[in-house]
């Protein structure tokens, strides 16, 4: 089930977060206040994954930009995950945006996720994230889900 986020989801959130981190090294670099990071300040809208009643995933718009998107590892494979990105997306279009993410190239994983479910990529480029470190990123754009299916 996807849903909108409440406040009282943030300390489970955090808790997948952490297992995602451990697992698959997402976000980047551990945050100081996860529940901050979960909740920036461009923040439109955010959605929830539960499946059995737990919290096992998230997604989050800001702007035009889709962000702050995982899944639990135990619940990956259960199309939670584009879930919650076609929730996003229908939320953007509502608004008017065609939206658009940004991720890393070498999480092959999202990518796959992002080209099965027909997003387009618009850029690769190197990014500063602080420190002297610079990461190669993806930018991807949604499809044109107005367009008339072939």
């Amino acid at each position: 089930m996807i849903r909108r986020r409440d406040d009282g989801d943030l300390d489970a959130l955090v808790a997948v977060l952490a297992e995602v981190h451990t697992h698959s090294g997402y976000p980047h670099h551990w945050p100081a206040d996860p529940a901050s990071w979960l909740t920036p300040g461009d923040l439109t809208a955010a959605w929830v994954a539960e499946a059995d009643g737990a919290i096992v995933g998230h997604a989050a718009l800001c702007g035009r930009e889709i962000s702050r998107l995982y899944v639990a590892p135990a619940a990956r494979g259960h199309c939670l995950g584009r879930s919650l990105l076609r929730g996003v997306e229908q939320e953007a279009a509502a608004r008017g945006l065609r939206p658009v993410l940004d991720v890393k190239t070498t999480d092959t994983s999202a990518i796959a996720l992002y080209e099965r479910q027909g997003w387009v990529r618009r850029a690769t480029e190197r990014q500063d994230w602080g420190a002297g470190e610079t990461v190669e990123v993806h930018r991807y754009e949604a499809p044109d889900r107005a367009a008339p299916d072939g």
